[in-house]
């Protein structure tokens, strides 16, 4: 496999000056806006959390100088880490890697992808403005239930929960047309010879994201707008005493929520699908069986909704038992096919499959405890205490965030043409790790003793003490873990070991290009015979395993206006002898 890298003057200009970076219509600087956005979001989400924790480190108000404050900083905390960090770092990661992985020059509607994009940090401005207004900001927590957000004297003051309200309002609208951008271009834009069945894994993921995206922002959009009019305009759809109903809200804001669960690890699930083949050197266990797993994990997550509803009385528990255990079953196809995937493979423990293996058995455990969660009695008594909390990080955490460094230490080097370094990722790794189970693991032993979620203070003779000292010192050791991934981008980025094209000996079509890609991303593209574009074309494959001379090569279409060049002899797959700085100037 070829591993020269893009000429110095064709880096150039793929990096651009910021003028470009920030008119750019390329789906690949788009994608790392995501991520760059997404993370620093992440850094502010995680400032509250350390904030919250060091505040339950010990009984009494250490840090806050009473509890709306302490509201206001979990709330936060967990509307950036949600709307503003998980959703759109997936997004993000898709958005560079999807147009690659199908062999399109771009996404659909590169314009509607900038605006897409570019609704997120005004959305994360307006919530984060709420702190300067009269009141402070939003601290109904992330769910925002009325009375607490509505028009009661309970509710927030202030517009705070307003400013809530039209970010997401903005991040939803964003989140709608990046959905629609990728069903079109998944469906619209593959490459000559790839079927849908021979679609990577993540491209299935993110497609069946996007369909849970269309189908269901609308309606929290729906919800927080009546809410909006309970608030401002004199409404009463939520509100019991002018014969509103206020159970209505949580059915409608969990008919959204529970698929956007989905929509946080499915993209996820993508990500660690194509690294433990690679690093297991074999193909993924069970191509088809994943795929229907996945489409049965985004029909199914329409029908679960209420089961965070069982104590409310108006739902109907046996029905939704009963789909939260089955529910368990395409994911549990899922995690066979990973673990036998892995099995007797020749694994390469780089940091993109410790991060994935550390996925695995994070998200085992998350949906071990959401087995718990689905029993009826086990829900009555644990309802709203802090094993809740603990599923919801294991799952989100342990499950999307882990899957998130997977991805990034595993497209960096394509992204910007360096490796990472191996060092620092597992230090960081290693942190995390240990970090993330000191942190939420004692949750659930707090859960069970009681403790309930959303308070400030707790009593000094309740036993909870201890538990509490152990998460709060796990959760700056999560923080303390991102000082090595800070430091490894920034040194890598101006010293980091020249990647080349395909330093992974990857399976899917990104890596057929150069690194980073050119602007029209290729000029040849490897016939494509099955889902291992480029394991077929490295090893001379055809058809079920029949041998032909070399890799065959097709010729992609040249922009408008760029005159394709004649093949090197000695260039590899995918290599690139133009530089399309012309191209990268219009965008």
């Amino acid at each position: 496999m070829a591993t020269h890298a893009l000429s110095p003057a064709a880096v150039a200009g793929y990096r651009g000056g910021l003028y470009e970076w920030l008119t750019t219509t390329d789906h690949k600087k788009i994608g790392i806006l995501y991520v760059i956005n997404s993370f620093l979001f992440f850094l502010i989400g995680g400032i509250f959390a350390l904030l919250v924790r060091a505040e339950l480190a010990a009984p009494g108000l250490q840090l806050f100088q009473n509890e709306h404050v302490y509201n206001e900083s979990f709330t936060i905390h967990a509307t950036v880490m949600i709307f503003l960090f998980i959703i759109p770092m997936l997004a993000g990661l898709g958005n560079f890697a999807v147009p690659l992985m199908i062999g399109a020059p771009d996404m659909a509607f590169p314009r509607i992808n900038a605006l897409s994009f570019w609704m997120l940090p005004l959305g994360g401005i307006l919530l984060l403005m709420g702190f300067l207004t009269p009141g402070g900001a939003a601290a109904a927590g992330w769910t925002s239930y009325p009375p607490l957000a509505g028009n009661s004297p309970l509710a927030s003051p202030g517009p705070g929960q307003d400013l809530w309200i039209a970010s997401l309002v903005l991040i939803g609208t964003s989140s709608i047309l990046g959905g629609i951008n990728f069903l079109v271009t998944i469906f619209k834009m593959r490459a000559p010879g790839m079927t849908l069945f021979r679609m990577p894994i993540m491209v299935w993921t993110v497609l069946v994201t996007s369909i849970l995206v269309v189908m269901a922002t609308p309606v929290i959009t729906s919800a927080i707008v009546m809410l909006y009019i309970d608030r401002n305009l004199g409404g009463s759809f939520f509100n019991p005493e002018s014969g509103g109903i206020a159970v209505l809200y949580q059915n409608v804001f969990w008919f959204y929520s529970h698929p956007a669960v989905y929509v946080m690890v499915l993209p996820a699930m993508g990500v660690i699908s194509e690294v433990l083949p690679v690093f297991s050197r074999k193909p993924l266990f069970g191509y088809k069986a994943f795929v229907f797993a996945t489409a049965g994990i985004g029909a199914l997550g329409f029908s679960v909704w209420a089961h965070h509803m069982f104590t409310t009385g108006a739902v109907f528990l046996p029905f939704f038992s009963l789909m939260t255990f089955l529910i368990a079953v395409p994911t549990g196809v899922k995690m066979f096919n990973w673990v036998f995937t892995m099995f007797r493979g020749q694994l390469t423990f780089s940091t993109p499959l410790l991060f994935a293996v550390g996925f695995l058995t994070m998200f085992l455990i998350g949906g071990i405890n959401g087995a718990f969660s689905a029993s009826v009695p086990v829900d009555f008594a644990l309802h709203d205490t802090y094993w809740v909390v603990a599923h919801l990080h294991y799952v989100l955490f342990g499950g999307s965030a882990f899957g998130v460094f997977a991805g990034i230490y595993y497209w960096f080097p394509k992204m910007t043409g360096r490796m990472l370094d191996e060092g620092l990722g597992k230090v960081q790794f290693v942190l995390m790790f240990i970090g993330f189970n000191l942190t939420f693991f004692p949750m659930h032993i707090l859960g069970v003793k009681g403790m309930p979620r959303r308070i400030a203070d707790y009593a000094s003779g309740a036993g909870w003490n201890d538990w509490n000292l152990v998460a709060t010192i796990g959760g700056f050791l999560i923080g303390l873990s991102m000082l090595p991934f800070i430091w490894n981008v920034f040194v890598s980025l101006r010293n980091g070991k020249v990647a080349g094209n395909d330093p992974w000996e990857g399976n899917t079509l990104e890596w057929a290009t150069t690194s980073p890609p050119p602007p029209y991303n290729f000029d040849r593209l490897p016939e494509i015979r099955s889902e291992r574009p480029l394991f077929d074309a490295r090893h001379g494959l055809v058809g079920h395993g029949e041998p032909e001379p070399g890799p065959a090569l097709l010729e992609q279409p040249a922009p408008s206006g760029e005159v394709p060049a004649a093949p090197d002899d000695e260039a590899g797959v995918g290599e690139q002898t133009t530089t399309g700085e012309d191209l990268e100037t219009k965008r």
